[in-house]
């Protein structure tokens, strides 16, 4: 598995586990990393994710609520709204990520973690997001 591939992992399991718990960020990310000890390169990118996912959690949550047609986010699978949260961080802030890379890695995990309707159901909010959203920041 790809460093990246497994760094996504990793800060999804860390994001998904702030949204059970409803534990800090601090805690719940040292709890993770005493018990899964990772390539440093892996633990990097993964905490950058992570930080950067709840640094613009607001924000993001408002897209997910406009573009989630039908869905109240909370009502969507805990996996699923991180999995999209985190997607949603890398295809509209983190610019050295492709966002065909974003999406592509977003399904993989959905369809790895979610249930049989999670890939496609993370794949038409994110590309929704794609279409749309990329362009107007291209546009400002």
């Amino acid at each position: 598995m790809r460093k990246r591939t497994k760094a996504r992992e990793c800060a999804l399991q860390v994001l998904y586990a702030m949204d059970i718990r409803k534990g800090s960020k601090h805690e719940v990310s040292e709890s993770y990393w005493e018990e899964n000890t990772e390539d440093q390169e892996i633990k990097i990118f993964s905490q950058g994710l992570i930080e950067g996912t709840l640094v613009k959690m607001s924000e993001i949550d408002k897209l997910i609520t406009k573009y989630a047609d039908n869905w109240r986010i909370e009502r969507m699978a805990v996996i699923d709204r991180n999995i999209i949260r985190m997607a949603i961080y890398e295809l509209l802030y983190a610019s050295d990520i492709p966002p065909k890379v974003a999406i592509n890695e977003a399904v993989e995990l959905a369809k790895k973690f979610g249930d049989d309707e999670s890939g496609s159901f993370v794949n038409g909010v994110l590309d929704k997001i794609n279409k749309i959203e990329r362009d107007n920041l291209d546009t400002e």
